[in-house]
C-alpha cells in the first residue's frame, strides 16, 4: 500500500484554489496581469512536484523541488501585491497564504532531508 503523498495533494489543491482565484479575479475585478504571473507560479508548484516523483537521479529529485520552492516564493510575492493593492481581501490573503506557508514548509524539509541522505 502507497502512503499519501501529501505535498503532492497539498500542492494541486493549491493550484486548484489559484486557478479559482484567477477565475474571480480575471472575471469580477477585470485583473489581468498580476493574476496571470500568480497563475503561472501557483501552478508550476505543483507541476515541478510531479515531476520530481520520476525525477532521475537523487540531484534531479533535489532540483525539480527547489524550482518548485522558488514558484512558491515567487508566488508569495505575487499573492501579497495582489493584497497590498487590494484586489484581494484580507480574509483572502490569510487563507490562502496559510496554504502557501505549509506548502513552503514542506518542500523545504524534503529538500533539506535529502540533501542530508
Amino acid at each position: 500500500m502507497m502512503k499519501e503523498n501529501i505535498i503532492k495533494n497539498k500542492s494541486f489543491d493549491f493550484a486548484l484554489r489559484i486557478v479559482k482565484l484567477y477565475q474571480h479575479l480575471t472575471e469580477s475585478k477585470r485583473e489581468f496581469v498580476l493574476s496571470k504571473q500568480l497563475l503561472r507560479s501557483g501552478t508550476s508548484i505543483g507541476a515541478l512536484v510531479r515531476e520530481s516523483e520520476h525525477a532521475e537521479s537523487k540531484a534531479d529529485f533535489i532540483h525539480k523541488l527547489s524550482i518548485s520552492l522558488k514558484e512558491a516564493n515567487e508566488s508569495d510575492y505575487w499573492l501579497e501585491l495582489l493584497f497590498k493593492s487590494n484586489y484581494i481581501d484580507e480574509r483572502e490573503y490569510n487563507s490562502i497564504k496559510i496554504d502557501l506557508e505549509e506548502i513552503l514548509k514542506l518542500l523545504v524539509s524534503i529538500i533539506k532531508t535529502s540533501k542530508g541522505k
